[in-house]
Formats: structure tokens, sequence, C-alpha cells
């Protein structure tokens, strides 16, 4: 079974494996180069599971998962019920329904977090993704011809967004 909590910092070695294993893949993130552990701490102490959480998928005890829900677009006031979702799976954990579980998880939380849409941005090379945003109804909103630039290899940029509030 699928265990979905908030991080604390001692998951944020796991955290950074997983992220890691992201960049390498340069398919799933616009990083480029591996953060070291200690890099990432300022980047953890930014979220709190009131606002912005860090949640984690534990599988046979084991973080196999995590996911994010990001300010869209810090300091704008009148978008304080937008939030970036990102998740990110331990390639070994693969096709066990933790993406869709962490996914599910987030919408069902947005309303105590007090957000109504969610937003993705991903490559457009990045075709689970994809595919599990839209099992969960989101939507392409937008494609940015960014050229994310991977050594030759050039991205777009899609957000795919979710709204959670009928107006």
């Amino acid at each position: 079974m699928i265990h979905i909590r908030f991080a604390n910092i001692n998951d944020l070695p796991f955290i950074v494996k997983i992220y890691n294993q992201a960049i390498k893949s340069k398919k799933a993130t616009a990083d480029i180069h591996p953060f070291k552990l200690e890099q990432r701490i300022d980047w953890f102490n930014e979220f709190d599971k009131n606002n912005y959480p860090i949640y984690i998928a534990e599988f046979k005890n084991k973080v196999v998962g995590y996911a994010t829900l990001s300010p869209y677009r810090t300091g704008r006031n009148a978008l304080n019920k937008v939030a970036e979702i990102s998740f990110y799976l331990d390639y070994n954990s693969l096709k066990q329904g933790i993406g869709s579980a962490l996914v599910k998880h987030i919408v069902a939380d947005c309303s105590r977090v007090n957000k109504e849409t969610l937003l993705a941005i991903l490559l457009n090379v990045n075709t689970p993704s994809i595919k599990l945003l839209k099992k969960f109804n989101f939507e392409e909103w937008g494609n940015l011809p960014l050229r994310s630039d991977f050594n030759g290899k050039r991205y777009n940029h899609l957000i795919y967004g979710l709204n959670l509030k009928d107006d």
C-alpha cells in the first residue's frame, strides 16, 4: 500500500536522489546538473505543510516519490489560490501507481491549503507525466517554445492546468 505524508528534513536525501534521477533523464526537469544535499536545504525550507507542502510517497517503508505544491508567481496576491504541482518518482519504482497516488492526494488536499487552480509546467517530451496529468483531467493550457537546450536537444515547455473550483 502506498502511504502519502508530509516531508520532513530527514527525507531530503531521498528527495535529492530522486530529483537527480530526473535531471539525468534530461526529460523530466530543466535542471542540467545534479544537486548535492546541502544545495537543497534552503529550497526544502521554503515549503510548509499549511500552504505549499512537500508530500512523500512511501511503499513498503521506503521513500519512492515526492511531490510539491509551489507558489505561482510569488508576490502576486491575486494568484495566491494558484499553485504549481511537481512530482518525481524513484525510477526503480515506476508503474506501481505511485504517481497516481501522489496526484490524487494533492488534488484532494488543495481545499485544505486553499488552492483552486493547479498548474504543471513540464517538457513536451515528458510523456509519462503528461499521461498522468490527463488521467486527472488536467488540460493543456499552453505550449511555450522556450526551446530548453540539453546539449543540442531542444524541447518546449507545456503548461497543463486544472481548475478545482467552478465559478
